[in-house]
């Protein structure tokens, strides 16, 4: 038997164990798809190719009108196309995608990023044989897409958003206006949109002018006096700029109406979908989780998500129905699209995008992606630094450590794990105090130190 092969410093080599593995030298790539097509989407036409066997003419063009989709599903169905893959191109693949969708076609909406051309690829053409080529291979994934009840709600409730951030633009702008005239009141009340705020704009609109009269409107909850109020309301009544407070205070109030019939479509919508458990059965809401800022005010959304999820999951601190709602309508309440609590961690783009190269970390890459449903969680990580709870008590040993930035999509993290637990296997959260976290990080010092202790044979003595 031949001697094993020793290095010069007379140590043995290590086996690669890489050549004892039976070697594959079956070259390309197996046929996953084999009745796929590719589309290359765009604005006034769509490029469509289909494999060359299927149809003498591979490659056609069709336009954007209906009939021009309908003709297109048409051939494809004629050539026996089983799924489709088309880029994810604004908003123009999605009247195509329903009409696919309708006739029984697979389609795979991919990411731009997962389809660089190779150098020359570049005219229409060669897009859609190359997204054809990419498919047949199966080396392009699908894009998560929720169901159709999922979207209707999604698009309802990514409409009431919209309205709510133009509504506080036009509350900046007030306070701009009102600021300009010297009138200081946003130092004396916390929010203009509230009932002192908004009827004393509403009278100074209407020509109220003296102080003593607009200060009149205080609501007893105010903390600043009537005095305070008075004074802050005395200042230069331009007719300019009280022309411009007069339009963004009807622009705010048409928001508000806006808002309104989108919370009454939300309501019929939510309606038709089916309940898992009754509402009536849902716990008091604490004082500190009651629901604040622009929450429907025409039903308990609260009860909805409850009936229609069967978990309370406003018992998880940092998330209030607003949160809840936002996520759940970009994801739904069905996580089986992520097998694992990573991916749907990585989809949501709270997961770190590292670059390593023999085994180190060589780069970090920042995703530009806008996720909406990450961006919800990051706005209740941020709120957990306040928070008297466990996920409040990590939230500060985090920010001590990695800074609060990090330590915010750390905590979003945390949340996103929490909420795909929950809904995947159905069971509530519990919190059990701040008090314990401490505890539990307590003992892993202390184990910590005497494992380091027994290494220097030392031992730790506790202080009496």
């Amino acid at each position: 038997m031949a001697k094993k092969e020793k290095s010069r410093c007379g140590r043995r080599k290590p086996q690669n164990r890489a050549l004892l593995k039976p070697q594959d030298w079956t070259l390309g790539l197996s046929v996953v798809h084999p009745k796929s097509a590719g589309i290359d989407i765009g604005n006034e036409e769509h490029f469509v190719a289909v494999p060359p066997s299927m149809d003498p003419e591979p490659i056609r063009v069709f336009g954007c009108f209906t009939s021009d989709l309908v003709a297109l599903t048409d051939w494809l169905q004629q050539c026996g196309i089983e799924t489709v893959a088309m880029q994810s191109t604004g908003v123009y693949w999605i009247a195509l995608y329903d009409l696919l969708e309708e006739r029984g076609i697979e389609a795979y909406v991919v990411n731009a990023r997962d389809t660089k051309n190779m150098p020359g690829r570049k005219s229409d053409v060669q897009e859609c044989q190359w997204l054809m080529k990419l498919h047949v291979y199966g080396l392009l994934k699908n894009s998560f897409r929720p169901p159709e009840q999922v979207r209707v709600m999604r698009t309802i409730w990514r409409q009431r958003q919209q309205h709510v951030a133009d509504a506080s633009r036009c509350l900046q702008r007030m306070q701009k206006a009102l600021t300009q005239m010297n009138l200081q009141l946003a130092n004396v009340i916390s929010d203009l949109s509230g009932v002192t705020g908004q009827t004393i704009i509403q009278a100074i609109v209407k020509g109220e002018r003296d102080p003593e009269k607009l200060a009149q409107y205080r609501d007893p909850r105010v903390k600043a006096s009537s005095e305070v109020i008075a004074k802050s309301l005395t200042g230069t009544w331009r007719e300019e700029l009280l022309f411009v407070l007069k339009q963004e205070q009807e622009s705010y109030q048409w928001y508000q109406n806006k808002m309104g019939e989108c919370d009454k479509k939300l309501q019929e919508h939510f309606q038709q979908m089916a309940t898992k458990a009754d509402p009536e059965k849902l716990p008091v809401v604490k004082r500190s989780k009651r629901a604040h800022g622009n929450v429907p005010h025409n039903m308990d959304l609260r009860k909805e998500l409850y009936r229609i999820t069967g978990l309370d999951l406003t018992e998880v601190d940092g998330l209030n129905v607003l949160t809840i709602q936002t996520v759940l309508a970009e994801i739904g309440w069905e996580v089986n699209a992520w097998a694992t609590e990573g991916q749907f961690r990585s989809w949501l783009n709270l997961a770190p995008n590292n670059r390593i190269s023999g085994g180190k970390v060589i780069g970090r890459d920042r995703r530009k992606v806008v996720n909406r449903a990450g961006q919800a969680l990051r706005q209740a990580a941020s709120g957990l630094f306040r928070s008297d709870s466990y996920l409040g008590a990590l939230a500060r040993r985090l920010r001590s450590r990695l800074g609060a930035p990090k330590a915010i999509k750390a905590m979003a993290a945390k949340l996103a794990t929490i909420l795909y637990r929950a809904l995947k296997h159905g069971k509530a959260y519990i919190d059990r105090g701040a008090e314990y976290y401490d505890q539990k990080y307590h003992q892993q010092q202390v184990n910590m130190l005497n494992k380091k202790a027994r290494e220097l044979n030392l031992k730790l003595v506790p202080i009496s």
